[in-house]
Parts: structure tokens; C-alpha cells; sequence
């Protein structure tokens, strides 16, 4: 695959089809403009690897990193996403996005796109958006991160399985991160086998890490140097079990009261009434101080402070297939307590990264939690947070992931 000439990077010097000068471009990468750790990885990623590409984003993921690679060009056709902006704005300006972005599948000469989200309108980019990209003549290269989120969030209908079977039988090629998802996408939706890839996730590299050491990140949340600390990273939604982990807590901090949980995430859009019911159950049950709330977006350059202040992550999920937050932990050493949903169990290894506990069972969560505090996996901190990392990065590194995914481009493209 490294000496395919649709992947060449020197095919990046040629004209384009329409005489414009503009250089040709073999892959346009669709971000959705979200999600951009993994958006940045694989875009950085490819490019390092001599692929020419388009990356269509937003300005969460405009960054001078992306723009200095050679054969990669952003494309910045979302523009910024204002939280508080007006109804009407925020319309317009959704708008004004997809004529862009038609307008770019119009005129591209990429033969294939690759889709790591779609856009807002899901229904829209499912069906016609998928037709009008077929018809242009690209191959569609589908990332499938949630097999049907619907399903998971409560609120599937008719209307979007029937939507996403419709994007899933125009898609050429899937990748998914784990097996269960490819058997999800074969049992569920008809997927045959040879079409779906499992790759790796990608360990998160858009996170800066610095010289910031775990006494100062502590210092830097109000933590004292001998608390144990729990950690809770990310979106706060049912699936994502919080509500169990407070009650869990509520069970270890009576036994151990220096015992602290660090939750760290906003309420994801649509479930804010879920939130407010975990904060007054923390109010109502939990001893006062025991718990640091920041709930709110945390942004890249704060993250390193929470994972560096805590002793374990925690993932109480109650319903997911996988989580870039587990390899966000790794990537700084920090061991994993998960539920035994998804894949958790085949990427949490028992003593050695982390426990494993059931899911929807806050007794048992608030059992693993006790037994991780008093494991030679805790006793060892230090030593065990850098065999993590070299154990991530053995296994979940981009080169991994990229020398997939450029094998897969050419066979779409039909060059390998």
C-alpha cells in the first residue's frame, strides 16, 4: 500500500480536473466538526503518512498543527459553533455550512470520502447527502463509532433506524474499534462481513501533555497529597452511569473518608434534567466536600490537570460499545475501573490496567473501587501509570491505526 499511486503524496503536485491549479486531492476527510482528538489524530496521522487530504471541520478543529503538514489542507467550511447564540444565527449558519459543503463534494476531485460523523442534520446527511456524494462518483468511507446511538441515548424510532440503514447500504467500506460492532452492523443491518474493518482507537494526541506534576495538579483542584481520588471524565448522560458511581461513592466515602470524587464534564444537550438529579443526590447524600464538581467543557490545555490529580478513572457506563475517554486515561498512565459493557472487558486488563466490574450494580462498583485501593496496582502507582502508557501506545498508537486505514483506502480506490 506505501507505493500506491492513489495514496502517493507526490500526486498532491498535479492540476486539478478543472484547470483551476488547485492540488488534487485523493481523500477528503468529514469530521461532522466535532470530536476533534480523534479527528486530529487520524488527520495528522495520514498526512505524516504521505496521504493527500482535504479535512473538513470547524474551528474546534483549526489548529496550526494541521495546517503545517505538507498534502493536507483544512478546510474551515463550519466555522465556529456558538452555545448562545440566537435560533436564527445558529440556523443561518448551520445552512450556510451544508451549502459549503455541497458545494465542495461538487467540486472536489477527492474519489473518496471518508466520514468520521455526520453533520446536524442526520437524516438529511443519511439519505440525500449520501446520494448526492454518490452520485458525484465517491467511494464513502464510513467510521462507525456508535453503531446506533439512538438506541443507546432512548431514542431510537423507525425514522432513524430507517435512516441509517439507508447510510449503511450506500457506504463502501465501515470501520469500527470493536468485533461486537461488527457484528452489530452484520446482525442488525445487514452489513456484510468483508465490508467492515476493526481498527484500533487511536490514542487521544490532541491533548497537550506538559511537565505539570501530579502534586501541582492536585494543588491546582484543592486535593491533598494522600486522598485517594476517583476520577469521572466527560459528558454526562445516562448511559454513562454517573448516577451509579454516586451511589457507589456514597457506600466507600462512609468507610473511607479520605476518599474524594473528581467529576469533570458538562451535561450532554438533551439530558440536563439527568444532571440536576446528580448533583442532588451528591447534595443530599454525600458529605459535604467529598466531591469537586466541574461541570462544564473542559478544554485541551486543562485536561492533563485532572488525570495527573487522580488515582483511577472510572467509567460506570451502563450501555456503550467503546470510549475514547478509557485511552484518554491510559494516555496518561492512569488505570480504569469500567463496567463490563462493550469491549471494556478485552481492553481493561484485570490487575494490570484497571478492574472490571457490572454494570447498573452500585455494590459492586463501590466492592471494585475498595479493591483497586488496596491492590498492588495502587500500592505501585507510579510504575504502573508508565507500563500503561507503553502498553497504549504498543497497541493503540496512529501508526497502527493509519497503516489500516490507508490499506483499506486503496482497496476501496481499487489501487491495492
Amino acid at each position: 500500500m506505501a507505493g500506491s499511486t492513489a495514496l502517493d503524496p507526490r500526486a498532491t503536485a498535479e492540476p486539478s480536473a478543472a484547470g483551476t491549479g488547485a492540488r488534487t486531492r485523493n481523500v477528503a476527510l468529514l469530521t461532522g466538526g466535532q470530536d476533534r482528538p480523534y479527528a486530529f489524530g487520524l488527520a495528522s496521522g495520514l498526512a505524516g503518512h504521505g496521504v493527500a487530504l482535504d479535512v473538513i471541520g470547524g474551528d474546534e478543529l483549526d489548529c496550526p498543527e494541521l495546517r503545517g503538514y505538507p498534502g493536507l489542507t483544512f478546510l474551515n467550511l463550519a466555522g465556529h459553533s456558538a452555545p448562545g447564540a440566537r435560533l436564527v444565527r445558529k440556523i443561518a449558519r448551520v445552512l450556510t455550512y451544508y451549502a459549503r459543503l455541497i458545494r465542495y463534494a461538487a467540486r472536489t476531485d477527492a474519489r473518496l470520502f471518508h466520514i468520521l460523523w455526520n453533520n446536524k442534520f442526520e437524516s438529511f446527511d443519511r439519505t440525500l447527502l449520501m446520494l448526492f456524494y454518490r452520485w458525484r462518483g465517491k467511494k464513502i468511507v464510513l467510521t462507525v463509532h456508535n453503531v446506533n446511538a439512538g438506541q443507546r441515548d432512548a431514542t431510537d424510532s423507525m425514522l432513524n433506524r430507517a435512516t441509517l440503514r439507508a447510510q449503511y447500504r450506500l457506504t463502501n467500506h465501515f470501520f469500527v474499534h470493536t468485533e461486537k460492532m461488527k457484528r452489530a452492523l452484520r446482525d442488525e443491518f445487514g452489513v456484510g462481513e468483508r465490508d467492515v474493518t476493526v481498527i484500533p482507537f487511536g490514542i487521544n494526541n490532541a491533548v497537550p501533555e506538559t511537565a505539570l506534576t501530579a502534586a501541582d495538579a492536585r494543588q491546582r483542584l484543592g486535593l491533598g497529597a494522600h486522598e485517594r481520588v476517583l476520577l469521572f471524565f466527560g459528558n454526562i448522560a445516562p448511559y454513562k452511569g454517573l448516577a451509579d458511581l454516586v451511589a457507589a461513592f456514597r457506600q466507600v466515602v462512609s468507610r473511607h473518608p479520605d476518599v474524594r470524587l473528581v467529576i469533570a464534564g458538562r451535561a450532554k444537550a438533551g439530558f440536563e434534567t439527568y444532571a440536576a438529579d446528580v448533583r442532588r443526590a451528591i447534595a443530599s447524600t454525600i458529605p459535604p466536600g467529598r466531591v469537586i464538581e466541574h461541570l462544564a467543557y473542559v478544554p485541551d490545555e486543562d485536561t492533563e490537570i485532572y488525570f495527573k490529580a487522580a488515582d483511577v478513572l472510572v467509567l460506570p457506563y451502563t450501555q456503550v460499545f467503546q470510549s475514547g475517554v478509557l485511552f484518554l486515561g491510559y494516555r496518561f498512565g492512569l488505570p480504569v475501573i469500567a463496567t463490563d459493557v462493550g469491549s471494556f472487558r478485552d481492553d481493561v486488563v484485570d490487575g494490570r490496567t484497571g478492574f472490571v466490574c457490572r454494570p447498573r450494580d452500585p455494590d459492586d462498583l463501590a466492592r471494585i473501587i475498595e479493591t483497586y485501593f488496596s491492590s498492588d496496582l495502587f500500592k505501585n502507582l507510579n510504575a504502573r501509570r508508565l507500563e500503561i502508557q507503553e502498553r497504549a501506545r504498543a497497541r493503540h498508537s496512529w501508526d497502527v491505526v493509519v497503516e489500516i486505514t490507508r490499506d483499506v483506502y486503496g482497496r476501496v480506490l481499487g489501487t491495492s
